[in-house]
């Protein structure tokens, strides 16, 4: 069974994240739009299949990357989420709230060991309601 197939986001703190959004921006190119997060397009090597990466700021005080202390979370694409949570739970992993179901896919997150908070993600491209494949 596929485990992680690719880097679904990297996701960090800030004390000032529609700064920082300015300054990555302006020195590096990369479009947030007046979103929170700006994203990578691409197509999967083995499938062709469009895909998405995001890079997203978060405020200092955010709770969304608790039970961690980390100043950042990964977020990774996976292959079937429920049965791949099942089977960490089984392996003793720590899994960290219910599973989560949106148009544009499922989550769910576990815990490393030491800590981090780690974002599961079976995306479903369509559901974005733009088009992943530009």
């Amino acid at each position: 069974m596929k485990r992680v197939t690719g880097l679904g986001g990297i996701f960090f703190k800030s004390d000032a994240p529609d700064e920082l959004n300015q300054w990555y921006d302006k020195h590096l190119g990369l479009s947030f739009n007046g979103q929170s997060y700006s994203t990578f397009r691409w197509r999967d090597f083995h499938s062709n299949i469009a895909a998405r990466t995001e890079f997203s700021l978060f405020k200092k005080d955010t709770s969304y990357f608790a039970p961690s202390d980390s100043p950042f979370m990964l977020n990774f694409r996976v292959e079937n989420l429920e049965n791949l949570l099942n089977l960490l739970i089984q392996e003793g992993v720590k899994v960290i709230g219910e599973m989560e179901t949106y148009p544009y896919g499922k989550f769910g997150w576990i815990l490393d060991p030491e800590g981090n908070k780690i974002e599961l993600w079976e995306p479903i491209e369509e559901g974005f309601g733009d088009d992943a494949s530009k």
